[in-house]
C-alpha cells in the first residue's frame, strides 16, 4: 500500500525532490551551452524521474540519466562545455538522493548519519567530473592514441580499488 503524501516523512520529501529535480536540472543545463533541448525532453526526463521519485529502487531509475547522456552526447559531440559540470552533479545528486530514498518507505524518515556517509560518497564522485573535464579540454585537439580507452579504464579500476580500500572501515578488513 503506498502511503498518502501527507504521511511522508519530511527528509523521503525532500530525497524524492532531489531524485526529480537532479535530472530535470542536468538536461537545461546543455542550454546556456547553447544546446537547448526541447520541450518534449525536458517533458520525459521529468515523467521519467518523478516515475524513479516515486519508486526509487525500481529499475527504471536509471532511464532519464540515460535520456540525459543520451543529449548531452548528441548535443555537444567533442566541444566539452563546462556546463557539463553542473549536469553532472544534478546526475549524482539525484543518484545519491534516490539510493537514500531506496533505504525505506515513503514514511520512514533518514537518518542524518546515512545522509552525511552517502553526501560524502557523492561529493567524493563528483571530485572526478572537474578532472575528467580538464583532461579532455586538454586533450582534445590531440590525436588518438592507441591503447589510451584500456590505458583509461586500467586507471578507473585502479581508482576504484585503491578507493574502497580507503574507505573500507576497520570492522570490515
Amino acid at each position: 500500500m503506498i502511503p498518502e503524501p501527507t504521511a511522508w516523512a519530511r527528509s523521503q520529501l525532500a530525497l524524492r525532490a532531489l531524485v526529480l529535480l537532479g535530472p530535470v536540472a542536468a538536461v537545461l543545463a546543455a542550454a546556456p551551452a547553447g544546446h537547448a533541448p526541447p520541450w518534449w525532453l525536458v517533458g520525459a526526463v521529468a515523467a521519467l524521474a518523478g516515475a524513479s521519485a516515486w519508486e526509487p529502487d525500481s529499475p527504471f531509475g536509471v532511464a532519464p540519466f540515460l535520456v540525459v547522456l543520451g543529449w548531452w552526447a548528441a548535443a555537444l559531440g567533442d566541444s566539452p562545455s563546462g556546463w557539463v559540470l553542473a549536469a553532472a552533479t544534478g546526475l549524482v545528486v539525484a543518484h545519491v538522493a534516490g539510493v537514500l530514498a531506496s533505504y525505506g518507505p515513503a514514511t520512514m524518515p533518514i537518518d542524518a548519519a546515512t545522509v552525511r556517509l552517502w553526501a560524502g560518497r557523492g561529493a567524493l564522485v563528483l571530485l572526478t567530473a572537474p578532472v575528467a573535464w580538464a583532461v579532455t579540454r586538454l586533450l582534445g585537439d590531440e590525436p588518438e592514441q592507441p591503447g589510451v580507452w584500456v590505458l583509461g579504464v586500467a586507471a578507473a579500476c585502479v581508482a576504484t580499488v585503491l578507493a574502497t580500500m580507503a574507505l573500507t572501515g576497520e570492522e570490515e578488513r
